[in-house]
């Protein structure tokens, strides 16, 4: 590779990591709309805790989600 060559592959690196590395602030006021129902990964998590339970129960194994226990359910 010629040296111009490694200079615009130099230069086209500088740049696209120029853009991925701004970061915005999020003011205050602001947190409160992100934080809306709508906003959640999850409709409840109530549901979700209840469905990994559940879910950890009949598989009779405990993944990567933190529960233990059997195939019972138990702890």
């Amino acid at each position: 590779m010629t040296a111009q060559w490694r200079m615009y592959l130099a230069m086209a690196l500088m740049v696209s990591m120029w853009g991925c590395g701004t970061t915005e602030v999020v003011a205050p006021f602001e947190r409160g709309h992100l934080a809306e129902q709508g906003m959640q990964w999850q409709s409840s998590s109530r549901n979700e805790k209840l469905k990994g339970h559940v879910y950890t129960s009949k598989e009779a194994s405990s993944g990567g989600t933190g529960a233990a226990g059997g195939g019972c359910g138990c702890n």
